[in-house]
């Protein structure tokens, strides 16, 4: 097997090899390249999983906890059946982990909630539509979860002081808004979504579901904000 390759061309009219034009990359770096890329990829399964059961983990442990305690990293890592070591191959420290289970819920529910509003034919249904899915986070199979994870990510910088999916939700009401008229549709989209999660947020604390009135006038706020 050749390990190294010698340089043997000679300078025209010299003994000694030909000047290089510039640096050149070690030898068999390509073949150290595609070494590193196999590991990886065999690892990126392994990782991927890792995160997931962290995730599920410190969810699972929110939702016991409720709003009387918040569980530590050791808690976190033994529910996942993991090590410290893995934990912090993935986080830099639990906020990291809160905020990355916050980021997860809003792409959960962007996602049911589109799935929802694509079943409506018109952007007024699809506007009440949006309005109830969101709303539905109060319903008592779900709300304390709900209220566990706020709770938990109330220390995180990025979503203090507010859903944590307020953002990425309101973005689906671009479109139905621009539809029935609206002329600034992100901002009437941001604060439709400021008085549902508004809303929610209240129904959530004093542990109780918005009523169908409540949920009629709301979609009601949303549609009436897309008037030109």
């Amino acid at each position: 097997m050749i390990l190294t390759i010698k340089n043997a061309i000679s300078e025209p009219g010299g003994g000694g090899p030909a000047a290089s034009p510039g640096p050149e990359a070690p030898a068999g770096s390509a073949v150290a390249d595609r070494i590193v890329r196999r590991t990886l990829s065999k690892r990126e399964g392994e990782y991927a999983s890792e995160v997931r059961r962290l995730l599920d983990a410190a969810l699972e442990l929110m939702r016991q906890c409720g709003t009387a305690s918040r569980p530590r990293v050791a808690d976190i890592v033994a529910a996942a059946g993991l090590s410290n070591d893995a934990f912090y191959r993935h986080f830099a420290s639990k906020d990291a982990l809160v905020a990355a289970i916050l980021e997860d819920g809003g792409e959960r529910l962007r996602s049911y909630l589109a799935h929802q509003m694509a079943k409506e034919p018109t952007p007024e249904r699809q506007v009440r539509r949006w309005v109830v899915g969101v709303l539905a986070q109060a319903d008592e199979d779900i709300a304390a979860t709900t209220l566990a994870v706020l709770w938990n990510g109330s220390s995180v910088g990025d979503v203090a002081g507010r859903h944590f999916a307020s953002a990425p939700v309101a973005s689906l009401l671009h479109e139905p808004l621009a539809a029935l008229g609206s002329t600034t549709p992100e901002l009437d989209a941001t604060l439709a979504a400021h008085a549902t999660f508004g809303l929610l947020s209240d129904c959530l604390w004093r542990r109780v579901q918005p009523t169908p009135g409540e949920v009629t006038r709301v979609g009601d706020f949303c549609l009436r904000s897309a008037a030109p």
